[in-house]
């Protein structure tokens, strides 16, 4: 009976040291500081709700089939991937867009198709928080890289527009590759550009793919939580998941 006091003192003190650990919920995993922050750019930075009216009207005002031509999209890059071909994103979201309108009644050209998806697509306009959030994250000296399946000149056009050229110290395009993410090589050749290793780089992405990509790669994974888009119930979980980028470098500093 002598060892019943001290047993329950150390079992109290124990008790007292895992209730001061911080809480941390599944998939919620506090990572350490990354060397680089990559960022997917369609949807994840730049809103493409404009696209609905002029994609909208390619789909005879049918603008509920905007998500369905992105998922087509990319599901034929990577079909591109998988059997070792390459078309640029544009080509192949003209086609997607085409293949779509085919399989729901609706005559479109091959021209009408690109001047809906062209034009619009250049002059995305970036989500109301991001270029706070991006400049709260470059004042707490992070190295910012732009990583996505859009071509070099798409991107530049679209961070010109959008008026995100000077977060960036570089854009980073799998048309260097030509292998369409996810697929863990294109992780790798980012990760080899910026110099960095898997575990000191994270990316945000608002697309459960991309995170799912981003994780299997043993990369910090964040997804932002736009507007229709969830994350992969299958895939190993991301580290973090916030509303806006804003939110993203308010968590980031309190680490």
């Amino acid at each position: 009976m002598k060892f019943i006091r001290p047993f329950k003192q150390t079992l109290a003190v124990l008790l007292l040291l895992v209730a001061a650990l911080p809480v941390v919920a599944h998939g919620q995993s506090a990572p350490a500081r990354p060397k680089v922050i990559f960022f997917d750019v369609n949807e994840t930075l730049l809103d493409l709700e404009s696209m609905r009216a002029s994609v909208g009207q390619a789909l005879n005002g049918q603008n509920e089939l905007l998500p369905l031509w992105f998922s087509t999209m990319l599901h034929y890059s990577l079909v591109d991937t998988a059997t070792q071909r390459y078309h640029n994103f544009g080509d192949i979201g003209v086609a997607a867009l085409m293949m779509v309108a085919h399989n729901n009644g609706i005559e479109l050209t091959e021209v009408a198709a690109r001047e809906a998806i062209v034009t619009p697509l250049r002059s995305l306009p970036p989500h109301p928080d991001v270029k706070a959030g991006l400049q709260a994250l470059k004042d707490q000296g992070f190295r910012l890289i732009s990583f996505t399946n859009s071509s070099n000149k798409g991107v530049q056009t679209q961070f010109e527009n959008a008026g995100l050229m000077e977060f960036f110290e570089a854009r980073y395009s799998i048309e260097d590759i030509q292998i369409y993410k996810p697929a863990l090589a294109s992780y790798e050749w980012a990760l080899k550009q910026a110099g960095v290793e898997a575990d000191e780089a994270m990316m945000v992405a608002a697309h459960g793919w991309d995170i799912a990509g981003v994780k299997a790669a043993g990369m910090t994974g964040v997804f932002v939580t736009r507007p229709g888009k969830s994350t992969y119930p299958l895939a190993i979980p991301a580290d973090k998941e916030v509303g806006s980028i804003t939110e993203l470098a308010a968590w980031l500093e309190s680490l």
